[in-house]
């Protein structure tokens, strides 16, 4: 998460948004990679032309960061890397997470230290086009034509004795691997292809195959076909579906994490059975979250920043008073206010999940690293739980201050840098990519209703200081509390529902508005207990701005919290009081809590296109 130049003011504040994992050579390092004239585009491109440049520059950071198996191994600096690309440039930051995270990391996870050293060519070379940043990477997973299509995709691969390769196919055009960024026609493209592997007519589980989809002279190999998807404004870069027709590729494509097909055809795999390799191929997910997670949080600090410096030292003419500063008035101070403390605690949120994970529970979850429960919608909380929770949590997060900051920026916001549409636009993204938030939702709620590796909060006792909504603990007691109600009564009406004859699927349909917000609160408890601990290590200032942002989640869960009888009426009432309160105090320390971010120039100058030549 660490994004800072040296320059970077030595403050507590600074310093926690810094972080301790790296040293000044690293960062300076990594801020080299992604300078400041990545930060904008010239004007006059054309969508192809704007990409293009998108790829040049994914190449140059590539080639002035680390190496990139250094910077898988390492994941604060993987994240910094990747935060400073979201606050130059998010269509920048995507294209580099699937290149690092999703492309070389399944060859460097699955396709390393295999027994057939001398079969690797294939492999071999995949990886080093992509660390010589000869190709982009680009991921085919999702397919079009059907929901949830990670649990099992109609692409096959299928084993070919003759030449020990593999044939991989779609179907038809529903099976076609959608989105993908492989359009520009002028860019060399190398492929991690999720694909369910047949053998002996049988379905062996869902692996991931290395293919070059396009050669650096543009050109697609024999069966490879791409289709662009119509240009958009959202997360610039070149979409497309692709289709593969027999593509052939060697067995050293096969990124097969231990499995193996003997010379006799005998198929074996480590995982056991196909459910625990869609599991373990899935495996990847977890660098991505965390890259997620620590963008989440840098474009939440920038719109952050640059909401303080559009409001800082701007007057009003409103005829109650006159020439009265903006953030006088209520709505722009907490919006201000708000949106820094957004950034504060996601900054806190990407730290703990940047950090080296212990042994045992790590949290309210589960086990780290271990088994996830099972799953019915998705694959990625068997993955990793806590990730996937928190990855779910923090772009809702990013993507709601996100909005507030552009709207509370009045029209420059919108019209006069293009910065904030674009983090809008990446938040909106990641609801969906990198694991659907929703089926995130769902599947973590069937695991809490089952206590499937879960155990419900306890809330400690009273509420403490009767309740009294300026001592940072009352938030958190109330989170656990209509967590812990809520999670009864969803177990409740879903048992209720089968015993009364009806099947899991009518039982949990049924059931799924309040499974989302059961998840969603356990997801805002966890973030909550990850700022106390922020808070008790940091800066009294730190604490005081993460309690106003636990007074924001309260304000946001009151419906819950009342309707659970967590909270007694009037409660709403008393944390808008309790968060003007903490804005009063606050306030005076708006300018320094925003300093701390020590953003680029560029990200803070909305209207600098005035002063410009």
């Amino acid at each position: 998460m660490d994004t800072a130049p040296d320059s970077t003011p030595d403050t507590a504040l600074a310093a926690f948004v810094r972080g301790a994992s790296l040293d000044a050579k690293t960062r300076a390092r990594l801020r080299d990679a992604v300078p400041e004239e990545f930060f904008t585009y010239p004007g006059g491109l054309t969508a192809r032309e704007h990409q293009a440049l998108t790829y040049e520059r994914l190449r140059g950071a590539g080639l002035a960061a680390p190496p990139a198996a250094d910077l898988l191994a390492d994941p604060p600096a993987l994240c910094a890397l990747l935060d400073r690309a979201a606050i130059a440039d998010p269509a920048l930051f995507h294209v580099m997470l699937l290149h690092y995270t999703l492309a070389l990391g399944p060859i460097i996870r699955f396709g390393a230290g295999q027994d057939d050293t001398a079969a690797e060519d294939g492999a071999v070379s995949a990886r080093e086009s992509l660390e010589s940043m000869q190709a982009a990477g680009t991921l085919l997973m999702t397919e079009v034509g059907r929901s949830n299509s990670h649990l099992s995709p109609r692409t096959t691969a299928r084993h070919d004795p003759a030449t020990g390769g593999f044939v991989l196919t779609t179907p038809d055009t529903r099976a076609a691997k959608f989105p993908t960024n492989t359009a520009h026609p002028a860019v060399a493209k190398t492929a991690a292809v999720y694909a369910t592997l047949v053998h002996d007519g049988r379905e062996r589980g869902v692996f991931v195959f290395a293919v070059p989809l396009r050669r650096p002279d543009g050109t697609v190999p024999p069966g490879v076909r791409i289709v662009p998807a119509p240009e958009t404004t959202g997360l610039q870069v070149d979409y497309a579906a692709v289709l593969l027709d027999g593509v052939r590729v060697p067995y050293a494509a096969w990124l097969r994490d231990g499995a193996r097909i003997d010379p006799d055809g005998t198929f074996h795999d480590p995982a056991g059975d196909p459910a625990a390799r869609l599991t373990r191929s899935m495996g990847v997910a977890p660098p991505v979250w965390r890259a997620v997670i620590s963008a989440s949080a840098a474009i939440t600090r920038a719109s952050a920043g640059m909401l303080a410096a559009h409001s800082a030292g701007r007057t009003t003419l409103g005829r109650l008073a006159p020439r009265r500063p903006l953030t006088d008035y209520r709505n722009q101070q907490e919006a201000v206010l708000g949106a820094l403390a957004a950034g504060y605690a996601l900054t806190a949120v990407a730290a703990h999940v940047t950090a080296p994970r212990p042994t045992g529970p790590t949290g309210p979850v589960g086990p780290a690293g271990g088994a996830g429960p099972d799953t019915a919608w998705a694959p990625w909380s068997a993955v990793d739980r806590d990730l996937a929770l928190l990855k779910a949590a923090a772009t809702a997060q990013a993507q709601q201050t996100v909005s507030a900051c552009r709207v509370h920026s009045g029209a420059p916001g919108f019209a006069a840098d293009e910065r904030l549409n674009a983090y809008r636009g990446l938040a909106h993204a990641y609801q969906n990519a990198g694991g659907d938030n929703e089926l995130i939702l769902y599947d973590t709620a069937r695991a809490m209703a089952a206590f499937d590796r879960y155990t419900p909060p306890d809330p400690g006792g009273a509420p403490p200081g009767g309740g009294d909504l300026d001592s940072p603990r009352t938030p958190l007691f109330l989170l656990r509390e209509a967590e812990r109600r809520m999670r009864d009564r969803l177990q409740d009406r879903v048992d209720t529902a089968l015993r009364g004859g009806g099947d899991a699927f009518t039982a949990w349909n049924g059931n799924l508005a309040l499974a989302a917000r059961t998840a969603a609160a356990c997801a805002d408890r966890i973030v909550l207990e990850i700022c106390a601990a922020a808070a008790a290590a940091g800066p009294a200032e730190l604490a005081r701005v993460l309690h106003l942002h636990a007074l924001n989640v309260v304000d946001r869960r009151a419906a819950d919290l009342l309707d659970e009888g967590a909270a007694p009426p009037g409660t709403l009432e008393d944390v808008r009081a309790a968060r003007r309160r903490a804005c009063d105090a606050l306030a005076p320390a708006a300018a320094d809590l925003a300093a701390a971010f020590d953003l680029p120039a560029p990200v803070t100058a909305p209207t600098a296109f005035l002063t410009g030549p």
